[in-house]
């Protein structure tokens, strides 16, 4: 049995191939519809989400599964004061497979010690993101034709930014990437990323305050938004929240085969008229994310027993 709750959990051969089934299921979508007749999700989300719980949801019912689950903490048992570790023991029972976010750091980690099922890391406080990163990459992928050989500009939160963390992890696997981390002084990438990941990879990177001057070096821009709920105080959030808005006169400064990513849900971070851009990829991104979950939830359910290798 799998479980993935951080990004490195998967080979990169193995990231590869599931990236290659998401592209077939993609493709022809009808070929997957009962793949997963008879099997179970657990969504288990002790913290807000639209995306990535809904996406997880119309993956299985997609593959022809079903989905049971909770959206909150305090519509489960988690309010009485229930631990993790009981609350997958239970959901053992239930279901075939669980997708979990939860607002504490290492939940996810702590679920797999006790689960008798897959788990899925689906983000957990300001740590991981894994299924976000295979996502990022499954859209670089598709519009690059290959994840190697980019300069890649983080924008915005990377103190807190879960996504930034994972993806920046997967990325230093791949040849020929380059880093811009573009932040806040306040928002700069945590150390760890920057001497455990970044520093020991060889790979180029610098940080940056000002968006405008890296633009035309990018041929990725993943922006973030400033998230509210990971900070302590109003006021410093107040102060940093427009501090990077990507609108269509930045934009002009930037490649023709540009690719603007962000993960969502977007707040001001990007101009609305920037929507128009065709290279704002955005939306695609979160519609590719549903592959992805179905190829990763097949996987991992041993129904492509030919993606991942064994444990």
């Amino acid at each position: 049995m799998r479980h993935l709750i951080d990004p490195l959990d998967l080979s990169t051969p193995e990231t590869a191939r599931l990236l290659d089934l998401a592209q077939k299921i993609l493709q022809a979508p009808q070929s997957y519809a009962h793949r997963c007749d008879g099997k179970i999700l657990a969504t288990l989300f002790f913290e807000p989400s639209t995306r990535t719980r809904l996406s997880f949801e119309s993956a299985m019912l997609r593959l022809g599964g079903q989905v049971l689950g909770f959206s909150n903490a305090q519509s489960s048992s988690a309010a009485k004061g229930e631990s993790v570790a009981d609350t997958i023991r239970m959901i053992s029972g239930y279901a075939d497979i669980a997708a979990m976010r939860h607002f504490k750091e290492g939940a996810p980690f702590v679920a797999a010690q006790f689960s008798k099922i897959p788990v899925i890391n689906a983000g957990d406080g300001g740590h991981q993101h894994p299924t976000q990163t295979l996502t990022d990459l499954f859209m670089i992928q598709r519009r690059r034709g290959s994840v190697g050989g980019l300069t890649i500009g983080l924008c915005g939160d990377l103190k807190f930014g879960r996504t930034v963390h994972s993806l920046i992890k997967s990325l230093v696997r791949y040849e020929d990437v380059r880093f811009i981390l573009i932040s806040p002084e306040e928002l700069r990438a945590p150390s760890y990323i920057v001497k455990e990941v970044l520093g020991p990879s060889g790979h180029p990177w610098r940080e940056v305050r000002r968006m405008e001057e890296v633009m035309p070096e990018l041929d990725v821009l993943y922006m973030t938004r400033v998230q509210r709920e990971r900070f302590f105080n109003e006021e410093d959030y107040v102060r940093l929240k427009d501090s990077y808005i990507l609108t269509p006169e930045k934009l002009r400064l930037g490649k023709p085969d540009l690719a603007v990513l962000h993960p969502l849900p977007r707040v001001n971070e990007i101009h609305q008229n920037v929507d128009k851009d065709p290279r704002a990829l955005y939306f695609e991104q979160a519609r590719g994310g549903v592959y992805v979950r179905m190829a990763l939830i097949l996987a991992l359910l041993g129904l492509e027993p030919e993606i991942l290798e064994e444990a």
